[in-house]
């Protein structure tokens, strides 16, 4: 059974980092595609960024290049978010999924940017 476990949100001042973790398990992590997504209330999930299974990266949102960064550790299982700068409209739940698929399987972890 595909299995992911978000974690490492939470309520952050603009500015503000957080590093999110998605532990991964139930199908070959390290030879899989993986990707972030965040989905704001009221709205559709939005891919983030993806990464290869080599490590390869691709933003997709504009707003997010030079504050986000994606990594992996294939023998951990686990994928990685890196958030600097946090902006009000990074408010989200954020959860990883493979590539391409955009269906949140995990519990997700929330991120708040607020003052």
């Amino acid at each position: 059974e595909v299995q992911f476990v978000e974690s490492g949100g939470g309520m952050v001042q603009p500015g503000g980092s957080l590093r999110l973790s998605c532990a991964a398990s139930g199908f070959a992590f390290s030879i899989t595609d993986m990707t972030w997504v965040r989905q704001a209330p009221g709205k559709g999930p939005e891919r983030v960024l993806s990464i290869t299974r080599s490590g390869g990266a691709r933003y997709y949102i504009e707003s997010v290049k030079g504050r986000f960064t994606i990594s992996r550790d294939n023998a951990q299982n686990t994928l990685y978010l890196q958030m600097n700068n946090l902006k009000p409209e990074d408010t989200a739940l954020y959860y990883c999924a493979r590539f391409p698929s955009v269906e949140r399987l995990g519990q997700g972890t929330q991120v708040t940017v607020s003052s």
